[in-house]
């Protein structure tokens, strides 16, 4: 099975998308945010990107899920800046102060093209929300060049319908990071009150597009939906609010992974509630939940 961007390239309709989303640069409304600025003229709005890309790094990784791993690493590239403000943000310097590289989209075509001649199994896009019409440039100069591996859209959750039909024939691999249930919540450690349901709107939508994980006979994912969910302290993830979610909209056999990794990092001391790392007993509580509630592929490392 090969990438759907390739028949999407050739049908004439990733130009076309890239036409119509490299409009919205001029009065931004890539994201919920809807900040209206025109970022072609070096107008910023709330996650800080002008019309140029800025990435921090890309390398094969070797610490995503396996199913992307594979042998050789997924091919990781980090984009800078967020349209989310996560007051625990583990890569803060980047999605927070912006550190990294300003690149222009044939470079980062170039990018794609030497991470599969590194052996990657996929393209991820890490934090790719704000750069949308420029990844779609690049991925036009890097069809030609022969890109052939699966496309991942590895995001916050925080996506507007409008952009993610843009996608809809270009991304093979879609694996938001489903984040807080609770509207207060939400304001309070992420300044966006509206992200529940936001976020529960894209899941639907990614997954109307490209429905449960399939692999290949190597068991490295090809197409379809990762859903992670970064556990926080104290419940204050709802954990159960989104299984629930998932189980009533999505399926019982869509990929999940329940990450306990979390650290208190960035700002997070001053809130008593997430200032603590993950609790064995709180993880295990998670993976026993959605597995009584029927999930059928939870990863777990």
């Amino acid at each position: 099975m090969r990438p759907i961007y390739i028949e999407s390239y050739k049908k004439g309709d990733l130009e076309r998308k890239i036409n119509i989303l490299s409009k919205k640069l001029e009065s931004c409304n890539l994201c919920p945010r809807n900040c209206k600025v025109n970022r072609k003229k070096r107008e910023k709005g709330y996650c800080k990107a002008s019309s140029e890309i800025t990435i921090s790094s890309y390398f094969p990784h070797f610490g995503e899920e396996k199913v992307l791993v594979g042998k050789s690493g997924s091919g990781t590239i980090f984009f800078t800046y967020c349209n989310l403000g996560c007051i625990f943000c583990q890569n803060y310097t980047i999605s927070h102060l912006g550190i990294g590289e300003i690149i222009d989209t044939e470079t980062l075509a170039n990018i794609m093209i030497e991470l599969q001649n590194m052996g990657c199994h996929n393209i991820n896009l890490v934090t790719p929300t704000h750069y949308v019409p420029q990844i779609l440039e690049a991925l036009y100069y890097a069809i030609p060049k022969g890109l052939n591996i699966p496309l991942v859209y590895n995001s916050s959750g925080y996506e507007s319908l409008e952009t993610l039909r843009e996608l809809e024939g270009i991304i093979d691999i879609y694996m938001p990071d489903i984040k807080f249930w609770s509207y207060d919540i939400s304001l309070k450690l992420a300044n966006a009150f509206d992200y529940p349901e936001v976020a529960k709107e894209a899941v639907k939508e990614m997954y109307r597009q490209v429905g449960n994980l399939i692999t290949d006979e190597n068991g490295v994912a090809i197409r379809g939906l990762i859903v992670r969910h970064l556990l926080l302290p104290n419940g204050v993830s709802s954990i159960k609010e989104w299984l629930e979610f998932l189980k009533r909209e999505i399926s019982t056999d869509v990929f999940i992974n329940i990450m306990p990794q979390y650290r208190p990092l960035y700002k997070a001391y001053e809130y008593p509630l997430i200032n603590r790392t993950i609790l064995t007993s709180e993880y295990k509580e998670a993976i026993n939940l959605a597995k009584n509630m029927g999930f059928t592929r939870i990863y777990i490392d």
